[in-house]
């Protein structure tokens, strides 16, 4: 019998804001929400960003005065509406009117020129016009003469101006001891530790109730760290005189976010890894942990990924691949003379008339259990993962170039739910939440993967949803970007609509596809499931089905029966009033992200080892030795 992959916990940060408890989802359809639920995102953000702060049980502004809150949702809702989501990049990421870059040019001296260096700085070929003298054990005298060859850093305007960048004043590193940590490892501890957080169940009883080896971390991003604390330092500072740091090769490798979760966050020895699979990684990750859970092997996995490709290197890279939304495409596609904050905003057009996608940074973990456990210990659950499909393209011209595997995952994906919850169900209580990037290509050849697929399934207007209008393309995560800001549709009742596409383009496939600029409501329980959709560059495409709390519900009930639903639902009530405490202290700025550095760090001489067990202090429970012959049938 297989487990059933159930969420029990989710969260994160992304230009939306904080993802647990809906709040991101709360951003993208403020203007739908209840005035109480609306005031409480409002005011989640401003404490994230430094707007507001709360002392002596009492709302502060950004001076530390006293301030009724609707005074101060009045003064800083604009302000902070403007500071999230896609927008004009702002400096904390970079410059964009003085990026730089190296300019070669050859000075022409007329009379000798003298200079000192270091000794380590001399050129191993020291050129023939050079005369060197040592002055000291560690300086040297060059005199030049003749033409000299240099380089010299010049500065231009920013080509790309637009991306969805973090809530700005959000600083994940001041939240704990960060210690000259990557961007991105600052934002993959802020994650972990909301998803964790918002299952209401503490981490040590979780822990306490299996195995160690039955806890499982899959978490990665698609391009490592490349700020200058991480890749990009290591392979920038030699060139600008900058001194390599030990942490910034190790802190840079992709699997990195997974690796903090284990040593900072969890104390987890269970399995571990991180697939890596470009725009689809975070989806490639959730496949590892469903298979683990559905086979037995794995009772809770946190699933994750986290990037920060806000950077101009980055930028300039996927630029120059003709990938991103121009300053100058974006002037011509609606005919201005100039950008102002609002066309910033319409950056990426899934679907509609657009000239490239919106880079952006995030980080998202999802918790999932196994059904039994979360019966067991009484876990709100905010619905179920029961497949992730996966399919490469096959033989590619380029490997950028999109191909067919994505209609292989996409209609697999399609089959189950169809096969789980019927036709009726997949034809008018489904929706799919597409990978939707805003290029002219995506536009054209992922609209046609969902039309086809609609067609061959017999659905007449089957709704598409594209999260990355609203905040921009987060690269290996962002599957975890669909996956957590998606769920919020269970709970609010709306479909977040493509607002920031005009209209839908010409040449997309649409004869069965409903696509809507306006958010579209169906109700808390209108939709039994989503489908996420990855279309990755290099042939990574997957897609993984999601079921609804109540769908999810069912199902539990027919397998464990009415009386453990009853207990559960006693238990369920207890770790709702433990999350909701969390989220009100979160709201108000009162939380810090868990970061336990040097905490019950064991050695070899520490274990209790047997040929049945190995016992490790403070786990309640024993890696078991006991392992079976599985092909005791060839023996």
């Amino acid at each position: 019998m297989s487990q059933l992959p159930v969420i029990v916990g989710f969260g994160g940060i992304s230009p939306a804001g904080r993802s647990s408890f809906h709040h991101g989802y709360r951003r993208l359809i403020l203007d739908k929400l209840s005035s109480d639920k609306r005031n409480e995102t409002l005011l989640d953000l401003a404490t994230l960003t430094g707007l507001a702060g709360y002392r002596d049980n009492s709302y502060v502004d950004q001076k530390g005065n006293p301030t009724p809150v609707s005074e101060l949702l009045e003064a800083i809702t604009p302000q902070v509406c403007n500071n999230t989501l896609i927008r004009r990049i702002e400096k904390e990421c970079f410059d964009v009117h003085n990026v730089t870059f190296n300019k070669p040019a050859t000075i022409n001296a007329a009379e000798p020129i003298t200079f000192t260096l270091r000794k380590r700085q001399l050129p191993q070929n020291i050129p023939a016009n050079w005369s060197v003298k040592p002055l000291s054990a560690t300086q040297i005298e060059v005199t030049l003469t003749g033409d000299l060859e240099v380089i010299f850093p010049d500065f231009k305007e920013a080509l790309v101006q637009s991306a969805g960048q973090l809530p700005s004043g959000f600083q994940p590193g001041k939240l704990y001891q960060s210690r000259n940590h990557p961007r991105n490892i600052q934002m993959t501890v802020f994650g972990a530790s909301d998803a964790l957080n918002s299952a209401g169940i503490p981490w040590d009883k979780i822990a306490a109730a299996v195995s160690p080896d039955q806890i499982g971390v899959y978490a990665s991003n698609s391009i490592g760290q490349l700020d200058d604390l991480g890749f990009g330092g290591l392979t920038k500072y030699p060139s600008i005189g900058k001194r390599t740091t030990s942490k910034q090769m190790p802190l840079g490798y992709a699997q990195m976010p997974a690796d903090f979760v284990n040593a900072y966050i969890l104390g987890s020895v269970g399995v571990t890894g991180g697939s890596l699979g470009a725009c689809a990684t975070f989806l490639y990750n959730l496949r590892n942990a469903v298979n683990d859970i559905r086979s037995g092997r794995r009772k809770v996995v946190l699933v994750g990924g986290s990037d920060a490709p806000v950077t101009q290197e980055v930028i300039e890279g996927f630029r120059s691949m003709g990938a991103l939304a121009e300053d100058k495409d974006l002037l011509a596609l609606d005919n201005l003379a100039e950008l102002s904050g609002d066309d910033y905003r319409k950056a990426c057009r899934p679907f509609g008339n657009n000239c490239g996608f919106t880079i952006a940074e995030s980080s998202q973990f999802t918790l999932l259990m196994s059904d039994d456990l979360a019966i067991e210990l009484g876990a709100d659950i905010y619905g179920a993962v029961p497949e992730v499909f996966v399919n490469a393209d096959g033989h590619k011209k380029s490997i950028s170039a999109p191909g067919i595997g994505n209609y292989i995952t996409l209609g697999k994906a399609a089959s189950l739910v169809q096969s789980m919850l019927g036709q009726t169900s997949l034809h008018q209580r489904s929706f799919v939440q597409a990978h939707g990037t805003s290029t002219p290509q995506n536009r054209v050849t992922e609209s046609h993967v969902i039309n086809e697929t609609a067609k061959a399934f017999g659905i007449q207007n089957w709704t598409v949803a594209a999260l990355k209008c609203f905040i921009g393309h987060s690269q290996g995560t962002a599957g975890g970007d669909q996956m957590n800001l998606s769920l919020g549709v269970w709970q609010y009742g709306y479909i977040p609509g493509i607002t920031t596409t005009p209209e839908f383009a010409s040449d997309i496939h649409n004869s069965n596809l409903n696509l809507s600029n306006q958010h579209i409501e169906v109700g808390p329980q209108g939709m039994d499931s989503i489908i996420l959709n990855s279309k990755g560059f290099g042939g990574n495409n997957a897609s993984a089905v999601v079921l609804a709390p109540h769908i999810t519900e069912q199902m539990l009930l027919k397998r464990h029966g009415q009386e453990a639903i009853n207990r559960y639902q006693d238990k369920r009530a207890i770790t709702r009033e433990m999350a909701n405490s969390y989220d009100q202290d979160s709201i108000k700025g009162l939380t810090r992200p868990i970061y336990l550095y040097d905490h019950n760090v064991l050695a070899g001489e520490d274990l209790e080892i047997s040929n049945r067990a190995i016992r490790l202090p403070g786990y309640n429970q024993p890696v078991s030795l006991d392992i079976e012959n599985p092909f005791d049938d060839m023996n």
